[in-house]
């Protein structure tokens, strides 16, 4: 006697399930689609072009023995170690100063917040024309009050990038002055009472109450000052235009250089040569950011 054996769907093996997409789900990549392809065009082939340009290393010997490279690298520093160091300090203590709840500093916030908010073309090209030694309204000013001719602001390579650094603190002290101001607001007002009621002196309640909590903030903002800043060109494209002498130069407005005289893989490779002081300042900042 033969015994049949009857085989069931669940004995049959079964492949994996393919997940099928709902409507909602196509329709949502379709909508992506005109985004990734923006995205695509305009910044991943744009970089990757530029990189394709900086491939050769003739590009970087030629960037070596070019002087105004170095005075470039050399002036970009100063921005980052000294220009934005000296502005983070003046925001801190100005938030501090416009986070008092009296009638005329609100009054006075909304003209410091103004060099912030309005474009800087016109802003920085008005400063430009003021500075001009012949007919600007400074040197008229020194020349009126005092019978001598002002100094050449603009064609002294010390002096006009001063001036640079003077109009990027100018410019964008306000914007990092609020968002200091945020986070001293944010720091109850218990530990201030407490501190006055201690005797402690105003300095001692920055040192040890203000400072404490606003410490990762002010190191956060000044890293991100330096990466923005990088990539800054107008303070000093604006103001002297890289001049005297190309003397004046920082690494953005040195690739406009190149740019202008056609040397599309020299204005290439200097941006290149900004990565190795992007890329740290990227990662300390999200170090920090992480904890």
């Amino acid at each position: 006697m033969t015994a049949t054996m009857l085989t069931t769907d669940s004995t049959i093996p079964r492949g994996p399930l393919i997940p099928r997409l709902t409507t909602p789900q196509v329709w949502g990549f379709v909508l992506l689609v005109p985004y990734a392809l923006v995205f695509l065009a305009f910044v991943v082939y744009p970089i990757t072009y530029g990189l394709w340009l900086a491939r050769h290393p003739a590009s970087y010997v030629a960037l070596y023995h070019d002087p105004i490279f170095a005075r470039a690298a050399v002036n970009t520093l100063i921005f980052l170690l000294i220009g934005i160091n000296i502005k983070m300090v003046i925001a801190l203590f100005l938030s501090g100063f416009f986070i008092q709840q009296r009638a005329w500093i609100r009054w006075l916030s909304m003209i410091f917040i103004l060099p912030w908010a309005v474009p800087s073309i016109p802003t920085i090209l008005s400063l430009r024309f003021m500075l001009n030694p012949e007919w600007g309204v400074v040197n008229q000013l020194i020349f009126k009050f005092t019978g001598d001719d002002g100094p050449n602001w603009l064609n002294d390579p010390a002096v006009a990038l001063t001036m640079a650094i003077g109009v990027h603190i100018w410019k964008s002290l306000p914007f990092w002055t609020l968002i200091l101001m945020t986070g001293r607001l944010a720091i109850s007002q218990d530990l201030f009472e407490a501190a006055a009621v201690d005797g402690a002196s105003w300095w001692q309640k920055f040192r040890f109450v203000t400072w404490p909590s606003v410490q990762t903030l002010y190191l956060t903002c000044t890293l991100l000052s330096m990466i923005w800043t990088l990539g800054d060109f107008n303070s000093v494209y604006l103001l002297t235009g890289g001049g005297p002498a190309d003397l004046t130069h920082v690494l953005s407005t040195l690739g406009i250089r190149y740019l202008r005289l056609d040397q599309l893989d020299l204005a290439m490779a200097s941006i290149v040569c900004a990565m190795p002081l992007v890329l740290p300042l990227v990662y300390f900042m999200m170090k920090r950011l992480s904890r």
